[in-house]
C-alpha cells in the first residue's frame, strides 16, 4: 500500500462508529496500550459500560480495514456526560489509521451525541506534550482554558485542560 492510499482521509464512508460492547473490550485495551494513554485498564471500561454513559463509548470500525484482519476497530472514545457537561476521557485510534480523520469523526460522533443531551460544555485533559491532539482538538473547536501540574504520570508531565461551548454550533 503506498504512503498517500495509507493516509487518505478518512469519511464516514470508510467506517461505521457502533456503541461500544465488552466484547471490543480487548481490542479497546490493546489500542489504549499502544497510544501513550493513562491506563484504565478492560475493568474500568467494563465498569463504564456498565453506567449511565455507555451511548458516549463508540468504536469505529474499518469497512476496508488495513493490516490484521482478526483486528475490527481502527479507533474508540469514551465520554462522559453529567449535570450538562461532557468529559471526553480517553481518544485512541491505532497506529496504522491515525492521522486519516477517525479520532475527528469519532470526536465529531460523542459531541452530536452530547448536545442531543443537553449538554452546553465539553471538557477534556491532553498531555501537554501532545501537540498532535492538541491541534485535532482545536480544529474540532476545543480551547486551551487551564493548565493542570504533573497532572499525568508514566511519564510525569502537565495536563492542558481544553473546553468547548456545546452551544455555539
Amino acid at each position: 500500500m503506498s504512503s498517500a492510499e495509507h493516509k487518505a482521509p478518512a469519511t464516514e464512508n470508510d467506517i461505521t462508529i457502533v456503541l461500544m460492547t465488552e466484547h471490543d473490550l480487548l481490542e479497546v485495551v490493546e489500542i489504549e496500550e499502544t497510544s501513550g494513554l493513562s491506563r484504565w485498564g478492560w475493568a474500568a471500561y467494563y465498569a463504564e459500560l456498565q453506567g449511565g454513559n455507555k451511548d458516549l463509548m463508540l468504536v469505529a470500525k474499518p469497512l476496508r480495514p488495513r493490516g490484521i484482519e482478526q483486528q475490527q476497530i481502527a479507533g474508540y472514545i469514551v465520554a462522559r456526560e453529567t449535570a450538562g457537561e461532557l468529559h471526553v476521557n480517553n481518544i485512541a485510534v491505532r497506529d496504522q489509521y491515525r492521522r486519516c480523520g477517525y479520532a475527528s469523526l469519532l470526536l465529531g460522533r460523542v459531541l452530536e451525541e452530547a448536545r442531543k443531551k443537553r449538554a452546553t460544555t465539553a471538557f477534556l485533559e491532553v498531555r501537554s506534550g501532545n501537540s498532535a491532539a492538541q491541534a485535532l482538538y482545536e480544529k474540532c473547536g476545543f480551547k486551551a482554558i487551564a493548565t493542570r501540574a504533573n497532572y499525568y504520570t508514566d511519564p510525569a508531565e502537565d495536563a492542558v485542560v481544553m473546553s468547548l461551548d456545546l452551544q455555539s454550533k
